[in-house]
């Protein structure tokens, strides 16, 4: 077991960001927390990443043969962590990021998940990249021993290539927000599936949007009323080429769709996925990264009106040397009001700084922005 130790910008009344260390490895690339997962319960927090070897090369500077999934757990609510292993706790399937020897075969669930479980976690992984397909696996202990691995249906589509967003409506409904293969079996678009049986079965409820000639994938959603729902998108356009955060309302629980303005018109060299969370003040927060090969940033939106606008971009970490492989941000709010961004990052702009990614983390207080 590794463990990490808070390190630079204690938070205070004049500067309420505080940057943590939740993996570093020397030799090792640490990535991707949005496509795992982050889930709290009081100041105890769980976020999924893929650690691999490093390799150097151009774009993700890692041995993909040698990625599989970890875990970091924090009890003092994302001051210091500890690192767990996901085959160990029972993630025993191949997937794209979690390319283990000794694979289990993955099967059909049998028993309705109790979603309503206070310790439950679920979550969904991909075998491709376009086309999946996709599996899952739950936890009633808070991601200390997992069941599973069970099929996702891809119930017609090319195929379901997912990550984790998810909405427990009761017991045993839930709806998933997963990226859809397009007709050309590339991602994607992104699709709300259903389960009222508690995962036994699936339903393709609904499409957000129609299909886009670059892509629609990775969404972040959160439910903003008993009947309304908000999904965030990470968006791309071709000719020209735009990365950008798009946004869906939904006023009757999924059944429909409509878009409202882009919250992000630009993130940058190779995008961003949106992390999204509904704060206890009732406005909502939307934390992304903007990607440049010389010098990326952690930001953050708010607002008040559910979506329909966003306040001015709040840059919470800069200049500190990060190229464009970066990034993949989740959020969860601690009990304390503040917020804790996990992402992937790095300082190899800089000469004289080590250039592998690891896991850092962002502690601030959105009450600073009122």
């Amino acid at each position: 077991m590794i463990s990490s130790a808070a390190n630079a910008g204690a938070a205070s009344s004049s500067n309420p960001i505080q940057h943590v260390t939740v993996f570093q490895q020397d030799g090792r690339f640490a990535g991707w927390p949005a496509n795992n997962g982050m889930w709290i319960w009081g100041d105890e927090i769980l976020v999924g990443f893929v650690l691999a070897d490093h390799q150097q090369r151009q774009g993700h500077t890692y041995d993909e043969a040698t990625s599989h999934y970890k875990y970091a757990r924090s009890r003092d609510g994302g001051l210091t962590w500890s690192i767990e292993d996901a085959r160990e706790a029972g993630q025993t399937a191949w997937t794209y990021q979690n390319q283990i020897r000794e694979k289990s075969d993955v099967g059909s669930l049998k028993q309705p998940i109790d979603f309503s479980h206070p310790d439950l976690v679920f979550t969904l992984s991909r075998e491709d990249n376009n086309v999946g397909p996709s599996l899952f696996y739950y936890s009633y202990n808070r991601g200390v021993r997992w069941n599973g691995p069970y099929r996702l249906p891809n119930l017609n589509t090319p195929g379901v290539a997912a990550r984790t967003d998810y909405i427990v409506n009761g017991k045993h409904e839930l709806v998933a927000f997963l990226t859809i293969a397009k007709q050309n079996k590339r991602e994607g678009r992104v699709a709300m599936f259903k389960t009222i049986d508690g995962g036994v079965t699936w339903e393709n409820r609904a499409w957000l949007g129609e299909e886009p000639e670059a892509f629609d994938i990775m969404p972040s959603s959160v439910r903003l009323s008993p009947t309304e729902i908000l999904t965030t998108i990470r968006g791309r356009e071709t000719n020209p080429r735009r990365d950008f955060i798009k946004a869906f309302h939904s006023k009757d629980n999924g059944d429909s769709w409509q878009a409202l303005p882009e919250p992000v018109v630009d993130t940058g060299a190779g995008g961003s996925p949106p992390a999204l969370v509904k704060m206890s003040d009732g406005r909502l927060a939307l934390a992304y990264t903007f990607r440049s090969q010389y010098g990326s940033r952690v930001c953050l939106r708010l607002s008040s009106d559910g979506g329909r606008t966003w306040s001015h971009e709040i840059p919470l970490r800069m200049g500190d040397g990060a190229t464009n492989d970066i990034g993949y941000p989740r959020m969860v709010q601690r009990p304390d009001g503040k917020l804790v961004i996990t992402y992937y990052w790095n300082h190899a702009v800089l000469a004289e700084e080590k250039p592998y990614r690891y896991i850092a983390g962002t502690i601030v207080d959105p009450s600073r922005w009122k």
